[in-house]
């Protein structure tokens, strides 16, 4: 009996954390972001304008990806880079991964050096990193919201 109590436990407390997450928790804060001269930079530095026109017309596409209840974006500068993380709460699990690919990649299905974004959709959130692939700003973020949403 008290194996199946704890076990039942377990698997309640692993749950509820991974519900809880939001955004504000995936968000790189101002001690996480690593050295080399980056500032944080208003509006959106994305390196393409489809990341940017996803992030801006997201209710434009809502029949496709699922209804957002919430976004925000992080964007940064620095000398040796710069770029922005988009960060989005859907309503529902995220259902537009061919699309996202689509667009971000266009025939090549894969990031490239003209199209560098990435994305992890996990649940409910995506998050897309429109940076350089070799960017420590994609690095460290990446580290963070895997191991939240893993």
């Amino acid at each position: 009996m008290k194996p199946t109590i704890f076990l039942t436990t377990l698997f309640v407390l692993s749950t509820i954390n991974l519900f809880s997450q939001t955004i504000a928790d995936l968000k790189l804060k101002p001690k996480e972001i690593p050295k080399g001269g980056y500032m944080v930079s208003d509006g959106n530095v994305c390196i393409t304008p489809q990341a940017c026109s996803f992030y801006n017309d997201i209710e434009t596409y809502s029949n496709i990806v699922g209804t957002v209840k919430s976004k925000a974006i992080q964007s940064f500068k620095s000398k040796a880079d710069r770029g922005s993380i988009m960060y989005f709460e859907f309503d529902h699990v995220f259902k537009g991964d061919r699309f996202l690919q689509g667009l971000l990649w266009g025939k090549a299905g894969e990031p490239t050096a003209e199209h560098p974004e990435e994305y992890i959709a996990k649940g409910k959130f995506l998050v897309i990193w429109s940076l350089k692939a070799d960017s420590p700003l994609k690095e460290k973020s990446e580290t963070k919201v895997e191991a939240i949403l893993e």
